[in-house]
């Protein structure tokens, strides 16, 4: 098991390096000059310009610019804000809880809805239930997250008015009318995944043999479902869950623009239109470290739902 999470830790160094490789010069492919943008007006004065270009170290040469970056990054520097001035982490530690509570509301609705309605999708095979729950599950996997967005706050902030439309509280704070909405509309393509893979499994793993000697020591079809069955059909799950996981903090920079809720991915949006360099390479950076991280919990909690990985088998 040490063993196992050593060599996953091992593997984050290269994929992180790459990661870092690749914003650092995606971003600069981006039309447009960022002197220019900050400057606004005053652009076209020679000396303020280059002024401008030695202070955010624009006047190197590019390889020289990732160098001195990736050294700061080594030091666990993730650089400093071309627009507030302020350290990229500081302003990532500001915006993540934001971001971290949406993705984590987000995981819960899709638990919720998907672990009850998959299991009564495959214990009612070929009923009006399964037959429903396959539809929904096929909505809720072709309407894009800003679509489904649109039509929930027209729904329920514009015609009924029961919830807020956009922001997340008054005064900075964060309510839970103003969660509901934005972590619906990021939870529902995940539940609509997660019901599809719950059905599927929990279907596989009813038709096996261990389930059919269950039922004739004389458990009820309840406890068999619940204590053999679903434990059992949950690691295929988990996979997807753990995949989504780290995705879903990816999936908030739509959710976030629609319901203009702050976090990091209305910060990654604003760093790109405004050509803020450090704050989209430390942002990207800090999303591919967390789902690394996600991806190896995962991993961990695969040990824990089949005993035939703790014994090595």
């Amino acid at each position: 098991m040490l063993r196992i999470t050593l060599i996953r830790l091992a593997s984050v160094v290269p994929v992180l390096f790459g990661i870092s490789v690749i914003s650092f010069f995606v971003i600069r492919m981006i039309p447009g000059d960022v002197i220019s943008s900050i400057m606004g007006q005053d652009f076209g004065d020679p000396q303020v310009e280059a002024a401008m270009r030695r202070y955010f170290g624009l006047d190197m040469p590019i390889h020289e610019q990732f160098l001195t970056w990736f050294g700061g990054l080594l030091q666990g520097d993730l650089g400093t804000s071309m627009r507030t001035s302020r350290p990229v982490l500081a302003e990532i530690a500001e915006r993540f809880p934001a971001t971290l509570l949406l993705a984590v509301s987000a995981l819960v609705v899709s638990v919720v809805i998907s672990i009850p309605f998959g299991v009564l999708s495959a214990t009612r095979r070929n009923g009006f239930l399964d037959a429903a729950s396959r539809l929904v599950s096929l909505i809720g996997l072709s309407l894009p997250n800003f679509w489904l967005g649109i039509l929930l706050v027209y729904l329920f902030s514009v015609t009924l008015g029961w919830l807020p439309s956009q922001g997340s509280g008054p005064g900075g704070t964060i309510g839970l009318a103003y969660l509901m909405l934005p972590a619906v509309t990021l939870g529902a393509s995940l539940a609509a995944i997660s019901m599809r893979m719950t059905r599927s499994s929990m279907l596989e793993v009813l038709n096996q043999d261990y389930m059919r000697t269950a039922r004739a020591k004389g458990l009820s079809e309840r406890v068999v479902v619940a204590r053999h069955a679903l434990r059992n059909s949950l690691i295929p799950v988990v996979t997807v869950w753990g995949i989504q996981a780290g995705a879903l903090l990816g999936g908030t920079v739509v959710v976030e623009q629609v319901f203009s809720w702050p976090g990091l991915g209305t910060m990654v949006i604003r760093g790109i239109s405004q050509r803020d360099y450090p704050v989209v390479q430390g942002t990207l950076l800090f999303l591919a470290l967390f789902y690394v991280v996600v991806n190896l919990l995962v991993d961990l909690v695969y040990v824990y739902l089949d005993p035939r990985l703790r014994s090595g088998h």
